[in-house]
């Protein structure tokens, strides 16, 4: 059967190793589009970037409204659902700490600058997402 995470459990699970997460967003015709996505967790937003003429990034400047999802698809199987409101930051300097930040999450610090150089440019955008609501349950199989 299987437990919801509390507060603190949910943040280390998606904050532990490289786990991705799933990202939808509103489409202009209102139908979900998804996408995997580099994060990190910075308070109570969950951070991540795209170049603003991706989908994403057009469909989040048109509607911030967006879900994520962050699985372990390894037995017993546990999940975090993010409900929230995307909110984007040009700020160049902001968008290559964080890219930098993330990178060094996925990749490791020895190529972290690497990424913040590569996606801390004009054109791509940090995303900050508050986070309004949170389904996150534990060894489902069990």
């Amino acid at each position: 059967m299987a437990d919801k995470m509390t507060d603190a459990q949910w943040r280390e699970f998606v904050s532990h190793g490289t786990r991705t997460a799933k990202l939808s967003t509103v489409r202009a015709d209102g139908s979900p589009h998804v996408a995997p996505i580099w994060f990190l967790l910075d308070g109570d937003e969950v951070v991540f970037n795209t170049g603003e003429n991706t989908v994403k990034g057009r469909n989040l400047a048109r509607d911030g409204r967006v879900a994520l999802c962050v699985d372990d698809d390894r037995p017993p199987y546990s999940f975090v659902v993010v409900q929230g409101r995307a909110r984007l930051v040009r700020d160049l300097d902001e968008v290559r700490h964080w890219a930098t930040r993330i990178g060094a999450r996925y990749m490791g610090e020895e190529r972290a600058e690497e990424f913040g150089a590569r996606n801390g440019v004009p054109g791509e955008l940090l995303i900050r997402v508050a986070v309004d609501r949170v389904l996150a349950e534990r060894d489902i199989a069990d």
